[in-house]
């Protein structure tokens, strides 16, 4: 399994995963849930509207923070904005909860990848391993 596919699937696993971003000198960190691999490419999702995308605006560095059975994930890098509405429509049948808030079609919903990303697999019995993507 490639190094991003196995990101994925840990992300997809432990199904809620905390953004960190930065507001000025102050982290910010929130729960998220949407995770999509397409095009070779590990995108997240969010509205526009949201001080999350506007933080990501100012400075696109962020690192996610996952955990399940005694493990737990670290990705870091950019995450640049992709305004593909394939990508859109790809992330909204992956998560057709969020059609209720969003569509491929507004000017709210973003999708987001990974760009120089660095994942660390973790856990307190094993050493760590890192992969990049």
């Amino acid at each position: 399994m490639e190094a991003i596919e196995r990101v994925c699937k840990f992300l997809e696993d432990a199904e809620t995963y905390y953004l960190a971003t930065v507001e000025g000198d102050q982290p910010r960190v929130r729960p998220f849930g949407t995770v999509l691999l397409y095009g070779g490419k590990l995108y997240i999702q969010t509205g526009k509207v949201k001080d999350v995308s506007k933080q990501l605006a100012v400075n696109p560095k962020a690192e996610i923070c996952a955990f399940k059975d005694g493990k737990w994930l670290r990705v870091a890098g950019e995450l640049v904005n992709d305004d593909d509405r394939a990508v859109k429509v790809a992330m909204l049948e992956k998560m057709p909860s969020l059609k209720a808030m969003y569509s491929a079609d507004d000017d709210n919903t973003q999708v987001l990848y990974f760009k120089d990303a660095k994942a660390t697999f973790s856990s307190f019995t094993e050493a760590p391993e890192t992969v990049t993507f």
